[in-house]
C-alpha cells in the first residue's frame, strides 16, 4: 500500500490560518467580518466562508460583491459550495432554505446494499453523510436510508427493503420558526428539504437550526431597545453609534411628548407639589407591566404562537392582568400615599391615596394592552416587532400613567386645594 501523504508546510500554515480566521469571524457580525476578511487572499477567503453558516456567508459575500471580489472568492470555492450558496441565496434570510446544504446520499429504488455501500466509499470523501435519500424517477423524497441498517444488512438485499417510508421532511421555504416548531420532539441530526411538491433539494442539520433560531432570539432583547441585530462586542464604536443614536433620538422625541403632558399639569402640581413624588412610582410600575406584556408577546410571535384570530384572546388576557395587578399594587401605592401625605399633614390624604389607586390601575390596564398591540400593529405594517418596541411603549405607558394620575388628581383635588 502507498504511504499517505504527508501536508506540505505551506498546507499546514493555511490550515493554521484558516482555522484562526474562522475563530475569529464566528464572533463578529458580517459586515465587521468583511473588514476582517478583507486584506486576505481569495482562496483563504473561499475556504473560511465555507465554515461558516449559510446565511453568514452569503451576507459576508455581498460586502465582497460591492468590492468587486464576490465572483472571484465563488471561483477559489468548490463547485457543490457554489451551487449551495446560490441555492440558499435564491431563498429568504429567514427560512429554511438559505441554511440548507445540497443533498449527496441519492438512490434510486431496486439499488442493493452492495452497491449502495460502494456509492458512499466515494461521496465520504467529499461530504459528511449522515442518512441516504431514496428518490423516485421525478426526484420526490420517498425514504430515508440509516447507516446502521446498510451496515447489518446483507449486501443482496434492495434498499427498498431498508430504508424508512414517509419520512419526515422539511419544506425550503418553509420560515425557520415554523421548521424549529416541526422538529422540537424529533431531535434528527440531518433533517432531508423538499420542495412543494416533494422533490427533496437539500437538507439541513439539526444544529444549525437551533443555532440560527438562538441567534435570532438573542438579538431581541436588542431589537427592542434599538440595538441592531448585527452589533456585537467587536463592533467599532463608530458603527455603533450609527447604530444606537437614531432610536435615541426618537427616544428623546417621545420624551419630550411625556413632558408635554406632565406640563399641561403644570398648575395642579404647582398647587399639590406631593404628586410630583409619585409620578415615577407610576411610571415604573405601569411601564414593568408593559414589559411584561410586551416580553410574552414577542416570544408567542418567535414561537409562531400567537396564530390570526388570537390577537383578540392575548390582550383580553393582559387587559384583564393589568386591571387586577393594577387593582393590587394600586392598593399598596395608594395606602403609601396617603401616609406619606398624612406625614405631610396635607388634608387630602384619603383622596390622593384613592387617585393613586385609581391611576395605577388604569395604568396598567392601558399598558398591558400596549404591549400586545404596539409589536402586533408593527407586525401588520411590515415592520420587525421587535424594533425598538420598548421606546414605542414607554412613551405609551408614561404618558398614559402621568396623564391620567394629574387628570384625575386636577379634577377631583384641584379645586379644593
Amino acid at each position: 500500500m502507498n504511504a499517505p501523504v504527508p501536508p506540505t508546510a505551506d498546507a499546514v500554515h493555511e490550515k493554521a490560518l484558516v482555522d484562526k480566521l474562522v475563530a475569529e469571524v464566528s464572533t463578529r457580525a458580517p459586515h465587521e467580518a468583511f473588514h476582517f476578511l478583507e486584506e486576505e487572499p481569495d482562496p483563504v477567503v473561499a475556504l473560511v466562508l465555507t465554515r461558516l453558516p449559510p446565511p453568514v456567508s452569503l451576507r459576508i459575500l455581498q460586502d465582497f460583491r460591492k468590492e468587486g471580489r464576490e465572483e472571484k472568492i465563488l471561483s477559489a470555492a468548490s463547485e457543490s459550495k457554489r451551487e449551495q450558496w446560490r441555492l440558499n441565496a435564491s431563498y429568504p434570510a429567514d427560512s429554511v432554505g438559505a441554511l440548507m446544504e445540497l443533498p449527496h446520499a441519492l438512490f434510486r429504488p431496486g439499488t442493493t446494499v452492495g452497491e449502495a455501500i460502494e456509492l458512499l466509499r466515494e461521496m465520504v470523501k467529499h461530504a459528511f453523510v449522515t442518512y441516504g435519500y431514496v428518490t423516485d424517477e421525478e426526484g420526490k423524497l420517498i425514504g430515508v436510508l440509516v447507516m446502521r441498517e446498510l451496515l447489518l444488512a446483507r449486501p443482496e438485499d434492495p434498499i427498498d427493503d431498508l430504508m424508512l417510508r414517509n419520512p419526515f421532511f422539511l419544506t425550503a421555504g418553509m420560515p425557520l420558526a415554523d421548521a424549529m416548531r416541526a422538529v422540537l420532539n424529533r431531535h434528527f441530526p440531518v433533517y432531508p428539504v423538499c420542495d412543494e411538491e416533494g422533490r427533496i433539494v437539500g437538507e439541513v442539520r439539526g444544529y444549525a437550526l437551533f443555532e440560527q433560531q438562538t441567534v435570532e432570539i438573542s438579538a431581541q432583547a436588542g431589537r427592542m431597545v434599538g440595538v441592531e441585530r448585527e452589533e456585537r462586542v467587536s463592533t467599532p464604536w463608530q458603527r455603533s453609534l450609527r447604530f444606537r443614536h437614531p432610536w435615541l433620538q426618537l427616544n428623546l422625541l417621545t420624551a419630550f411628548v411625556a413632558a408635554g403632558v406632565v406640563g399641561a399639569f403644570q398648575g395642579t402640581i404647582d398647587r399639590i407639589v406631593i404628586l410630583a413624588v409619585f409620578l415615577p412610582v407610576l411610571a415604573g410600575q405601569s411601564g414593568n407591566t408593559g414589559c411584561q406584556a410586551l416580553a410574552v408577546t414577542l416570544r408567542a410571535m418567535t414561537l409562531g404562537e400567537l396564530k390570526a384570530g388570537r390577537e383578540k384572546i392575548v390582550l383580553l388576557k393582559e387587559v384583564l392582568l393589568g386591571l387586577w395587578n393594577g387593582v393590587f399594587v394600586g392598593a399598596t401605592a395608594g395606602l403609601g400615599m396617603y401616609v406619606y401625605a398624612r406625614m405631610q399633614h396635607n388634608p387630602h390624604a384619603p383622596m390622593l391615596g384613592l387617585v393613586v389607586l385609581m391611576a395605577m390601575t388604569l395604568s396598567c390596564i392601558v399598558s398591558g394592552a400596549a404591549g400586545v398591540l404596539i409589536p402586533v400593529t408593527l407586525k401588520r405594517v411590515g415592520a420587525d416587532p421587535a424594533t425598538a418596541s420598548s421606546i414605542f411603549l414607554t412613551t405609551a405607558t408614561d404618558v398614559c400613567s402621568m396623564g391620567v394620575f394629574l387628570w384625575l388628581a386636577t379634577h377631583l383635588i384641584g379645586g379644593q386645594a
